[in-house]
This record gives C-alpha cells, structure tokens and sequence, in this order.
C-alpha cells in the first residue's frame, strides 16, 4: 500500500474577501473530491484574501497509479479557472516507512 499526497500552494487573484476565497475553495475541493474520490482540505494560509493551501491524500495498492491520480489532480486544479498554481509538492508515503 501507498499513500500519495500533493501540497498545492494557490494564489486567487479575484478574492476581495474571505468569504469569495471560502467559495472558490470550496467549490474546488468538492470537485476534486467528487471527480478523484480522495481526501482534500485547506491546510494553509486561512486568514489571506488571496493565497489559500490545499492538501490532498489518497492510498493505493501501487505507488503508479497514486501518483497518476496526484497528477491529474493537479492538472485539473491548473483548468480551475479563478487559481493560480504557485507551487506543488507530490510525496508518496510507503508503510515500511
């Protein structure tokens, strides 16, 4: 088993608020849990208008294919039209580990 996980630091340049950033967020991380069938939350940045960091796990039986579905997370949160990728960070978590 292998637990894939993606550390995705966003920028959302038409947030003016909190309350517009929580709504591009989460309409973001309900697609991509709806699309992916993995976990996904917000992990940094809480209190700025217009950064947000998303964190996304999921296990599978081997690391290709945990790190085929990272990929097309983040293929997909790039089509995502109101963010920005700022950087990505993909690491895969063995249980020997």
């Amino acid at each position: 088993m292998v637990v894939a996980l993606v550390r995705l630091d966003l920028r959302i340049p038409g947030a003016g608020s909190l309350k517009q950033k929580r709504h591009v967020i989460k309409g973001l991380t309900a697609g991509i849990r709806q699309k992916f069938n993995v976990s996904v939350a917000e992990v940094d940045h809480h209190d700025l208008w217009q950064r947000a960091t998303i964190g996304v796990a999921a296990a599978s039986r081997e690391g290709y294919h945990a790190r085929k579905v990272m990929h097309e997370v983040e293929r997909y949160v790039s089509t995502w039209p109101s963010v920005e990728i700022i950087d990505s960070e993909l690491s895969l978590h063995h249980p020997e580990d």
